[in-house]
């Protein structure tokens, strides 16, 4: 599947036909961390051909020349946390699950589209929606829509009455017992066939919710949810389609149990213990810390009113233990992806995250190689997305100031170009 979609977006990515110079005053090598001056970036189509010492003038007028002399250039950023059906709010959010149709979510899904990528985010990993966003990545893929570009689990495994169940918080009346499809397991041979539901509905990954999480209709933010052996079936069988898996998990007993189970990513990791870490760093396997999500519902909580009953306590206890759980994992050497849970929290805010990190002490040069080169090998696509250098996607945005010097910079992105395609200048 992975293959078929890098071929696609190689040969119709936007189709761009006329090759494109960019005066480019500083690149920010996100390889090595340092900054290459007084460049000429050429692109052709949507690839980067060639990067050129000097500003070279183009060979003819039908280039289109582009002069970022006074900016920093980076990659294009990757979020590998979001949700790109849903904006953040407070109980609105529980009365629209009634209220709006899957047509009303994906119009809602394509501003929520051009607001991430417009913020320099030119590709995420959309961990969890309806199946709507796999539409909404086929139509970003065709053009259609304006977009960065999508990789999701389509909707999110469960079990019943858990994290990710799509029944909670409805009248028992109102409802059948979901199944497999629905992404809700209890089974080894449930567990198998949702996987298969997914890679038959078009997913590029799998996630699950090993615990129970912090939004969900349900009284427990922490608890396992899921027991080891049904967590492998689902890795195993991931595995066999070439998917990775993704686990949401706040409480360190569900994240422990997933992490044996050979999850590729631990999503919050909010109560992560000393074990917990000692195994990730052991089995490679990343922490996606989303510590924007934890301070923002954290926040909003405080709010009388904003968020229904059953959320607050969650949101008080679980929320605010995310930044403590990041800097003892960084510091314990743990891999870290750089992800935010945007749709938690607003849309287009995703690079809050580079801030909170900072705040931590994780540095820019680890941030920034965690929004890029290690998020792109999460995904297999080492080679295309990344890194501004010859052979690779045009996905390249632009801040006024050095990141490395002041990492808020990246809230406020002046350029941004997707498979050579100009949004934002």
């Amino acid at each position: 599947m992975m293959k078929k979609l890098i071929f696609f977006l190689l040969v119709t990515s936007n189709l761009i036909s006329q090759d494109k110079y960019i005066y480019a005053g500083k690149i920010y090598d996100s390889y090595t961390g340092k900054y290459h001056l007084n460049k000429t970036i050429i692109i052709s189509e949507n690839i980067i051909s060639s990067i050129e010492d000097g500003f070279i003038n183009p060979k003819n007028d039908k280039i289109e020349l582009i002069d970022l002399k006074t900016k920093v250039l980076l990659p294009g950023l990757i979020d590998f946390h979001v949700h790109m059906e849903s904006e953040s709010g407070g109980k609105e959010k529980y009365i629209n699950r009634f209220q709006d149709s899957k047509a009303d979510v994906a119009f809602k899904s394509t501003v929520v589209a051009k607001k991430t990528l417009l913020a320099g985010f030119t590709t995420v990993r959309d961990v969890g929606g309806s199946g709507v966003n796999i539409a909404l990545r086929n139509a970003i893929n065709k053009g259609i829509v304006d977009g960065p570009r999508i990789f999701t689990s389509g909707k999110t495994i469960a079990t019943t009455g858990g994290h990710g169940d799509p029944t909670n918080g409805y009248r028992a009346d109102l409802v059948e017992d979901p199944g497999p499809e629905d992404g809700v397991v209890n089974s080894i041979s449930d567990a198998r066939k949702a996987v298969r539901y997914r890679y038959k509905n078009g997913a590029d990954l799998i996630k699950i919710t090993a615990t129970g999480g912090v939004m969900s209709m349900a009284k427990n933010g922490q608890n396992p949810q899921f027991t080891e052996e049904v967590m492998r079936a689902i890795v195993n069988t991931a595995n066999d389609y070439g998917m990775h898996v993704a686990a949401h998990a706040h409480g360190d007993e569900g994240m422990y149990r997933a992490v044996k189970a050979g999850v590729k990513t631990i999503e919050h990791g909010s109560i992560m213990q000393v074990r917990t870490m000692k195994l990730m760093r052991e089995k490679n396997t990343y922490l996606v810390p989303t510590i924007s999500a934890g301070e923002h519902v954290a926040k909003m909580a405080a709010i009388p009113g904003y968020y229904p009953e059953i959320i607050i306590p969650k949101a008080l206890e679980v929320g605010v233990q995310n930044k403590g759980s990041t800097k003892r994992a960084y510091e314990m050497g743990v891999p870290i992806s750089f992800g935010t849970d945007a749709g938690v929290f607003p849309h287009g805010d995703n690079a809050d995250e580079f801030v909170y990190w900072d705040e931590i002490g994780i540095p820019a040069e680890y941030s920034l190689k965690a929004a890029t080169i290690t998020n792109a090998k999460l995904l297999n696509m080492e080679n295309l997305l990344g890194q501004i250098k010859k052979g690779f996607f045009a996905d390249i945005i632009a801040t006024n100031e050095s990141p490395t010097e002041d990492i808020s910079t990246l809230r406020n992105v002046v350029f941004v170009m997707k498979d050579g395609k100009v949004y934002k200048k």
